[in-house]
């Protein structure tokens, strides 16, 4: 059975709506005081020690993501993952203007912030675009090797976290860690090879 496929306004509706729901988990976890794993956590981590906000250390760091995706998944992959993370860094850096919370929880942060973070990203793949980073290589072995997405992100993002566990007390570690695992159920869950194509065919090269 052909897969239909999704038209530039669906896909440019997706983008926008899996951006804006991936920048709301990232400001839970940032509210939090939380980290997580893959390029995000690096720039929240980052956030902490430099002047630069999250936004524009996510974008530099996810530079080299955004060449790789260019070089092997095609250019309109590429484009469309850096419209998607531009997005979030945007969002992110000014959700704090519209939205103001006194307290929150650290385990309702990692709850929260990693279940939209996951169906952000859910909604990303399914248009077959990214928010670049190790979201890019996830991809890329799962369509070219078959290696479930969400299994592979998960891996990714608890090595970051563990390797993060110096500038973290035992409870914001455990509560990222909570982040980072329901993120990942979600994409194990609902972004399976053996059930969805992460891209079409032609957009990965041999």
């Amino acid at each position: 059975m052909s897969q239909s496929r999704h038209t530039t306004r669906e896909d440019l509706i997706a983008i926008l709506t899996g951006a804006f729901i991936v920048a709301q988990g990232v400001f839970f976890l940032q509210q939090g005081g939380l980290l997580t794993g893959g390029t995000t956590g690096l720039a929240l981590l980052l956030s902490h020690h430099v002047t630069l906000s999250f936004g524009t250390l996510y974008l530099l760091i996810n530079l080299p993501f955004y060449t790789m995706a260019w070089f092997r998944m095609g250019r309109i992959f590429a484009l469309t993952s850096v419209l998607a993370g531009g997005l979030v860094a945007v969002i992110a850096d000014h959700l704090h203007h519209v939205i103001a919370l006194s307290w929150l929880s650290p385990v309702y942060s990692g709850l929260i912030g990693g279940l939209l973070m996951g169906l952000g990203m859910l909604i990303l793949f399914r248009h077959n675009t990214s928010l670049g980073g190790f979201n890019v290589l996830v991809l890329y072995c799962q369509q070219r090797f078959g290696i479930a997405a969400g299994k592979m992100q998960m891996g990714i993002d608890i090595s970051i976290l563990i390797a993060s566990a110096f500038f973290m007390t035992p409870v914001v570690l455990a509560c990222s860690v909570l982040g980072a695992i329901m993120l990942n159920l979600v994409l194990a869950m609902n972004h399976r090879s053996d059930r969805y194509y992460a891209l079409p065919s032609y957009a990965v090269k041999s």
